[in-house]
């Protein structure tokens, strides 16, 4: 079966342990994926890895980036016939996911994890279609989905890892000896091999130079060679767990209290960085977890690190940050990012309202953020920003507000080095987070809160500024705030558009 190709990173010679699969957002068949690049599964990348490395043969099938449909994506598990199924759970594709364990073979036996599994797990056990599931793994999965291929019954004495008896119809869990809890449920990840990326792909990836990369390489001219040139560029994550409280976010400290914030070290992060050059060719990278410009005391210690290595004199680097972490930063601090390659930041702004801001639980105001932003520009630092439009409770002055902020920060942006982009996003719902309990007593049905569906945006004139934002365009299709949906929607596509346009400008002005 020809479609077996698409199944990454397993030895095709023996049989599958185990096939990790990434659920389509939406099938395909259907429609056809508009996008020709989406975010690797580096969670899943990593239970993959680990797994291989205890000596299991494991493949990866990545329907979303394959633009697979449900029914194709079941014919490749089915064709492959691994021991064991599992898939990441995620609210988004749920549907997508129990739409596919259905059509699996029975002889295959299933395992998830993930988000959606995490949140609301009896729901997942619960669901007819997921009657083939032997393991919901709740949480960091490296060690204990490695238990579980080694031998099924040894769910009986791992923490966190639920079933359904399939005789009494009652939810089992397993009974873990105390001493080896907290390492099964939060392992080392210095300790954890570094990802191996044939299981994702889509990365490393060719980049094209962008405006930003261009003008790097005038002032910076010890980039010149990987700025002008189009780089291989690759995802990684410095560390894990949040010890913030953003109510609309799954990172939310408070729906993860079993998660052990922690960051890997300096040497570990480096190691991987020269690991990916010398193996892939790779120069830039980014960073995507949220701690890794969002602590003071990690900024220092791995710009220390990066110092010493001299990491800006050969690999530039994006990364995600905390408004009111780097409004404490000096400006010795910032030109030390700059020297160790830091290109762009990615930062949470999500609105231009303080009032909407503070029921978020941003620790932020506008004046902040301007403020912020106007540092980073002046260093040649990018900004990407995100803003979600659509939160419960915002007002059309509230949207407003938001709209006028991100045109401050594009003005902001013409007057300095640094680029500013925005990325704005309707407001979803994701279980587990602070706001869905909050949406929950408020009189919302679980079941409608999670009635995802893909929005074609393009009806409000956004065609190709659309393209690449294919995979984010989804919606329970609920209005929460007090400004009707399609006036939410048609502002989000007019300032897509307006920020792609913004993008060929520069591009236009930088060839």
């Amino acid at each position: 079966m020809q479609q077996l190709s698409l199944i990454a990173g397993a030895d095709d010679r023996h049989t599958l342990d185990a096939l990790f699969i990434n659920a389509p957002l939406r099938d395909y068949t259907l429609r056809p994926r508009t996008n020709d690049y989406t975010l690797p599964v580096l969670g899943m990348a990593y239970i993959a890895t680990y797994a291989q490395q205890r000596g299991f043969n494991i493949g990866v099938l990545d329907a979303e980036a394959h633009g697979l449909g449900l029914e194709e994506t079941a014919r490749i598990v089915n064709a492959a016939a691994p021991r064991w199924a599992a898939m990441n759970l995620l609210a988004p594709t749920y549907e997508m996911s129990a739409k596919i364990a259905a059509l699996l073979d029975p002889g295959i036996a299933l395992m998830v994890g993930g988000h959606h599994a995490k949140a609301l797990p009896d729901r997942v056990l619960n669901d007819p279609r997921m009657r083939h599931l032997r393991a919901l793994v709740l949480g960091e999965g490296e060690l204990r989905v490695a238990a579980l291929l080694e031998d099924e019954h040894n769910r009986r004495t791992l923490p966190g890892v639920l079933w359904r008896d399939p005789l009494l119809g009652t939810r089992a869990a397993g009974i873990a000896d105390p001493k080896t809890t907290a390492a099964l449920l939060s392992p080392d990840i210095d300790a954890l091999p570094y990802v191996n990326r044939a299981f994702l792909p889509q990365d490393p990836y060719q980049d094209v130079p962008t405006a930003t990369d261009r003008r790097l390489a005038g002032e910076r001219p010890w980039l010149s060679g990987i700025t002008t040139q189009g780089q291989r560029e690759a995802n990684i994550v410095g560390s894990r767990g949040c010890p913030y409280n953003c109510t609309f976010c799954g990172a939310a400290v408070s729906a993860n209290p079993d998660v052990t914030i922690r960051v890997r070290s300096p040497e570990n992060i480096i190691g991987e960085l020269d690991q990916l050059h010398d193996e892939y060719g790779v120069t830039a990278f980014r960073f995507v977890d949220d701690l890794f410009l969002g602590v003071g005391r990690v900024i220092d210690e791995q710009m220390e690190a990066f110092t010493r290595n001299r990491v800006g004199e050969r690999y530039v680097w994006d990364a995600t940050g905390r408004i009111n972490v780097l409004n404490r930063l000096t400006d010795t601090d910032l030109d030390r990012l700059v020297t160790n390659g830091l290109r762009e930041v990615a930062l949470g702004i999500e609105s231009g309202s303080d009032r909407i801001l503070a029921a978020m639980d941003k620790r932020i105001d506008a004046e902040m953020t301007e403020r912020v932003a106007h540092r980073l520009v002046a260093h040649s630092i990018g900004v990407k920003g995100y803003f979600i439009l659509g939160f419960p409770g915002e007002t059309q002055q509230d949207l407003d507000a938001t709209v006028q902020h991100i045109r401050n920060l594009w003005a902001l942006s013409d007057r300095h080095s640094g680029d500013v982009r925005a990325s704005v996003f309707e407001f979803r719902p994701y279980p587990g987070t602070p706001v869905w309990q909050t949406l929950i007593d408020a009189g919302h049905e679980a079941d409608a809160l999670l009635a995802y569906g893909d929005v074609d945006l393009t009806g409000d004139g956004a065609h190709e500024s659309m393209r690449q934002r294919d995979e984010f365009n989804f919606s329970v299709g609920i209005q929460f705030s007090d400004v009707p949906l399609q006036r939410i929607r048609s502002t989000l596509a007019a300032l897509t558009r307006e920020q792609h346009e913004r993008n060929q400008r520069g591009q236009e002005a930088a060839a």
